[in-house]
């Protein structure tokens, strides 16, 4: 019997749902009793509803994606943050029907209930589907034409990841030779055939696309599936989109989830309100408190203000408090990296640069709307031309607002250091953090890097500018 990754994904949907309806009944008569349930049955319209803002978030929060390459904890995030979908309905219908009864009580033990069997099915299911893989009845059998890299970066993927149901059967190439290649091209017809091929992987390089036509006409005359791969190894990056462009398909190589207006919208939400909260509870005692014991402590203004590249290369005004001595801060072309031991920090500036403080002023540019809260750390334009230099893509980090923090840093990679070998590898992984970043943009991510950020601030691990 062939059980396929559809067939799985399906599965796992219809026993949630199932879950779903089951926690809801369940929840219902145990926070009042049948009785009042089946009297108000308007309340069968919640459960509908629930229903359908399960099915519509399966998708954007990728629930049924393959769990076994996910770690325990993301796979229950995401399970979570399912039933907290499910949890702010419950909250809304019952608030503007002004239900009085099926309230507190009903909604603890509606998705408590939801969210624990849920997880127990999803262990025991782990744990019977990696027991009928080992049994290795229910595998498809998978020829993959192409022997070169991208092939074999495929059959890499299929061996760690058995649970999409493939086994492995070989390799055709023309070119390539090696014990997995069970012969040339031509012989695609006699092979399905004898190896009782169900599925065929087309991973040709762009050469080779000629080949693809005559390929694809035995795949269908023997009745077994085909899938091409695109041969992507030329394009630096590993963030495809294909939508069409009137009736053309084509491959969006670039993803920026943050070009849709909705998610711009939510994201400079976020921004106003997270420096509105700072604003109203930090920024109106803390700003004038440091900026007197800066005045004290050195001679110079309290705040550095200095030109950075921001989005679509725009120039801004960048604020920080100061933290190096008059005569270095009156230098703002300078390129030199300043380094936790630097003479030009003042005594009050190590302070500031080790407890991340110096960026406080930027809650400022947050609320003008040139920066937001997380994103690209914004280069002054010095460091921008000498990091042109080291990374030619460098520009796609202005594909968004720059940010006070962002998924570079919470990985360790802020400032610079003297040494030049070292410098050049630092900017390129910074910098391929950033594009990652403007490609994966989420904002449960944000949310993750401003609380992983808060930690490293408290554990002084976050540190540089």
């Amino acid at each position: 019997m062939i059980i396929n990754s559809r067939s799985i994904h399906n599965f796992r949907k219809f026993t949630d749902l199932l879950i779903l309806n089951f926690a809801f009944i369940a929840a219902g008569i145990m926070a009042q009793s049948a009785d009042i349930l089946l009297e108000r049955n308007f309340i069968f319209i919640l459960l509908a509803i629930e229903n359908l803002v399960w099915l519509a978030a399966s998708n954007p929060l990728k629930i049924y994606e393959d769990f076994y390459t996910r770690s325990a904890s993301v796979h229950s995030t995401i399970i979570f943050k399912s039933v907290l979908l499910i949890l702010i309905t419950d909250v809304l219908f019952l608030f503007l029907f002004k239900e009085n009864l099926f309230t507190r009580n009903f909604i603890f033990i509606n998705t408590s209930l939801t969210f624990v069997l849920i997880i127990f099915k999803e262990i025991v299911f782990r744990v019977l589907q990696k027991k009928y893989r080992k049994k290795d009845i229910s595998l498809r059998k998978i020829l993959i034409i192409g022997a070169g890299e991208l092939g074999c970066e495929f059959k890499d993927f299929l061996l760690s990841n058995p649970s999409f149901g493939y086994s492995f059967t070989g390799f055709l190439d023309d070119f390539e030779n090696s014990a997995d290649v069970l012969g040339k091209t031509e012989v695609l017809e006699e092979t399905i055939a004898s190896k009782n091929i169900d599925d065929v992987v087309i991973a040709l390089p762009v050469t080779q696309y000629s080949q693809l036509d005559s390929l694809m006409k035995i795949c269908d005359r023997k009745a077994v599936k085909s899938y091409i791969i695109p041969d992507y190894s030329k394009l630096h990056s590993n963030k495809f989109k294909i939508n069409l462009f009137g009736n053309f398909p084509v491959i969006t190589v670039r993803n920026n989830p943050l070009e849709e207006i909705q998610w711009r919208w939510l994201k400079r939400t976020v921004d106003i309100l997270f420096s509105g909260l700072a604003a109203v509870f930090i920024l109106w005692w803390l700003l004038p408190v440091i900026s007197i014991l800066i005045r004290i402590s050195s001679k110079g203004p309290a705040f550095f203000i200095q030109e950075r590249v921001g989005f679509n290369n725009q120039i801004f005004k960048c604020y920080k408090f100061r933290t190096m001595n008059l005569a270095a801060s009156a230098d703002k072309n300078s390129d030199k990296p300043v380094t936790d031991d630097d003479d030009r920090i003042t005594k009050i500036g190590k302070i500031l640069r080790k407890t991340n403080l110096d960026e406080i002023p930027q809650f400022i540019n947050v609320l003008k709307g040139d920066m937001s809260i997380v994103g690209p750390r914004p280069h002054a334009i010095p460091f921008q031309n000498a990091y042109s230099g080291i990374v030619d893509e460098i520009r796609l980090r202005h594909r968004v607002l720059p940010g006070i923090t962002g998924w570079a840093q919470i990985h360790g990679l802020r400032g610079d250091v003297d040494d030049e070998e070292e410098k050049k590898i630092r900017t390129k992984k910074r910098i391929e953090y950033d594009i990652w970043y403007i490609e994966n943009w989420s904002i449960w991510l944000d949310f993750q890097i401003i609380f992983e950020t808060v930690w490293q601030v408290f554990t002084g691990r976050n540190t540089g500018n």
